[in-house]
């Protein structure tokens, strides 16, 4: 009978970007060698998610995608009802617990629960998109991805989360002038992020961007 979990996992930020940013130049150096006239910066940002979900299998991360946020499934039985989160891992490929099996015959003694997982929200922007410069980069930011940390940081039953933001710019310097701005107006909201780990590079311009950045911000709970 299964009655010990296996160690729950310690989490490094510095591991999840290594995953997201071998992603990235992975697919690029792809696209590169295809004479691809569409770049990673023309995908919508649900199209990129299998993309970082394969990448983090590869570094030895399970991964769970649109997986429900913990405390919203205590109240709504179905599956397909409440809020989900991008990306949820677990380390050594281990599976994540299904909350209906745990202390049951079928419960797997590998399995992570849900609250020692990683619950990891993806927000990508471009400044430059196959329209043009994008009119809605300034309201992406400081809107839409608010609203995943305020997610994250409101489900008391999540203990391990963070925000990765990867950014499409014509230079690194414009990433990181207005990841800094979105930053210091997130703190000053009192929103609960966490000094973040960063990766940046370049793709081939085909848009107007030259540049990637990404961020991973941890978020405690609020």
């Amino acid at each position: 009978m299964n009655t010990v979990k296996a160690t729950e996992p310690r989490w490094h930020l510095a591991d999840l970007a290594n995953a997201a940013s071998e992603c990235i130049i992975t697919n690029e150096l792809a696209l590169r060698d295809e004479h691809a006239v569409r770049g990673l910066d023309a995908l919508d940002e649900v199209a990129i998610h299998p993309l970082l979900a394969e990448a983090f299998l590869q570094h030895g991360f399970g991964v769970a995608r649109e997986e429900r946020y913990i405390t919203p499934r205590m109240s709504r039985r179905r599956k397909n009802e409440g809020p989900r989160c991008d990306l949820v891992l677990t380390p050594d490929n281990r599976p994540l617990q299904d909350p209906e099996a745990a202390a049951t015959l079928f419960d797997n003694d590998q399995s992570v629960s849900l609250d020692a997982a990683y619950w990891l929200e993806v927000k990508i922007v471009g400044q430059f998109t196959e329209n043009g410069p994008n009119s809605t980069w300034s309201s992406e930011l400081l809107g839409t991805v608010r609203k995943d940390i305020s997610k994250l940081a409101k489900d008391r039953r999540i203990l391990h989360a963070g925000l990765l933001i990867i950014l499409w710019t014509e230079t690194t310097e414009i990433a990181t002038h207005d990841l800094c701005v979105w930053q210091d107006r997130c703190l000053e909201a009192g929103l609960p992020i966490g000094a973040p780990v960063e990766r940046s590079g370049t793709i081939v311009n085909r848009l107007g961007n030259n540049c990637w950045t990404l961020r991973i911000y941890p978020v405690h709970n609020s």
